[in-house]
């Protein structure tokens, strides 16, 4: 059936907005506070010797870790994780932050989950419930739900794929899951569209809540972030912006809206190789392009053509946060994120929301390092390509467990290469970067820890929004 704007999409994290849409409007009600402490609803969750408000989580300045990357340190795919008291008791057990609330932003789905509980817990309705009653019947949003049943049928509801070789595609979208909060949402352009026309009617609750959501968040140290609630504000070749997008399964989803110019892109794709935000910017670059800068041709040489940005390219690993940055150069343009950057001079580039990556070095030593909001967000030296010996190698093997977490990582030496197994997860080929510290992507980095005789006694993993899990080897 062809695709049309009453199709019935996944949006992923675009989701984010309704939750805290939900939240703030639960407050106007007196329900609950934005200033909360989340323990007053989940005092199951550990106490981690700071309080951590409702606000925090909206902001993504909480420091919990990243539920993804829980459910798959632990060996396990989305899609096996049907009920919400399963993520809730894989929460629980996690004994450490990945910062000081309040201290740092760190994007993770752990937050706008628990805030699905807080309401329910709040109101006595489920997020589903509330967000239909005060949101969707209001707005007229008619296909729009928060999933949470995955024995509902959705009318209208569109297939996702992943793209396979030879030009066929696989089928990859969960009728299973069916935990709400950071994702979950089904909707259409069309009932997006309504979404989008409230930030300039402001119809919903007691008028604080287009504010609420637009209103950066602010660290303890009184500096702010670009995350609103649910939503990211930015720059965009000279205009401002306000977006977030969305990414599950087969489905990917980009709402971008500038502001200024009332106007808005609402791309939905239901395969798994589209890149919604670029498409997006396409598309405001032709109905936009008279009110944008042109400052991606604003550095030439003196023949006129943009210098090259290969010296650019690699693989940057930021030491506090153990983040790795990816560029590539392609055709002229550096890319990260899955898309072109914009040059903004010889040695910098914009990200997709308008923060400066700034590159200095040399060939043999390129460091990379992105500011946001005054802060240096990311700051990294380009990896080397290494050559591990394989009888270094053998210092690694084994079993490791953590007690955060329900599952057994798997170690060994295949081929000259260091394997790490968890779970029903496809084997991961680990890449070497120090003496004990290897990455798999930008996504995954292992650090082993050593004991005075120099043996590995047990490893800690890091993601982008989960950082330093301990593993204990087994034997």
């Amino acid at each position: 059936m062809p695709l049309s704007p009453e199709s019935v999409f996944y949006v992923g994290s675009v989701s984010k907005q309704f939750t805290a849409a939900s939240v703030v409007l639960a407050a106007e009600q007196g329900l609950l506070g934005l200033d909360d402490n989340v323990r007053k609803y989940i005092p199951e969750l550990p106490d981690y010797g700071h309080a951590i408000t409702l606000r925090e989580m909206l902001h993504q300045t909480s420091g919990f870790r990243d539920l993804f990357d829980l459910v798959y340190f632990s060996g396990h795919d989305a899609s096996d994780f049907n009920s919400p008291s399963e993520i809730l008791r894989l929460i629980e057990r996690q004994k450490g932050l990945n910062n000081v609330p309040g201290a740092e932003w760190v994007y993770s789905n752990t937050n706008y989950f628990l805030l699905g509980v807080v309401l329910q817990r709040a109101s006595g309705k489920t997020l589903a419930e509330y967000a239909a009653e005060n949101i969707f019947r209001p707005l007229g949003m008619t296909h729009t739900r928060f999933y949470d049943n995955a024995s509902a049928v959705v009318p209208g509801r569109v297939a996702a794929y992943d793209a396979g070789q030879h030009g066929q595609f696989l089928v990859d979208w969960s009728t299973t899951y069916a935990v709400v909060g950071g994702g979950g949402l089904m909707t259409t352009v069309s009932d997006l569209l309504r979404w989008d026309g409230n930030f300039y009617a402001n119809q919903l609750g007691k008028g604080t809540l287009i504010k609420e959501l637009e209103t950066p968040g602010v660290l303890n140290d009184g500096k702010e972030v670009t995350y609103g609630m649910g939503i990211i504000r930015g720059n965009y070749r000279g205009l401002s912006i306000v977006e977030h997008n969305g990414a599950l399964f087969g489905y990917r989803a980009d709402l971008l809206r500038f502001p200024d110019k009332k106007f808005s892109v609402i791309c939905l794709c239901n395969v798994a190789n589209a890149n919604p935000e670029e498409k997006s910017r396409r598309v405001a670059d032709i109905y936009l392009r008279g009110e944008m800068q042109d400052d991606s041709l604003a550095i030439s040489d003196v023949d006129g053509a943009l210098p090259d940005p290969s010296p650019f390219a690699g693989d940057y690993l930021d030491p506090r946060t153990h983040m790795i940055y990816s560029f590539t150069a392609s055709d002229g343009h550096l890319r990260g994120w899955g898309a072109n950057l914009r040059r903004k001079n010889a040695n910098q580039f914009y990200d997709l929301f308008g923060d400066v990556i700034t590159f200095d070095g040399s060939k043999d030593s390129m460091k990379a390092s992105l500011d946001m909001k005054g802060e240096t967000y990311f700051s990294g030296t380009r990896l080397d390509e290494m050559h591990p010996d394989e009888a270094g190698l053998q210092a690694f093997p084994g079993d490791y467990t953590s007690a955060e977490l329900d599952g057994v990582i798997q170690l060994s030496v295949e081929h000259g290469n260091l394997i790490l197994r968890s779970g029903i997860n496809p084997p991961v080929t680990l890449t070497q970067v120090a003496q004990d510290e290897f990455h798999a992507g930008s996504d995954l980095l292992v650090e082993f820890r050593r004991d005075k005789q120099g043996r590995v006694p047990g490893l800690s993993l890091f993601a982008p929004a989960a950082r330093g899990i301990e593993f204990v080897r087994s034997h």
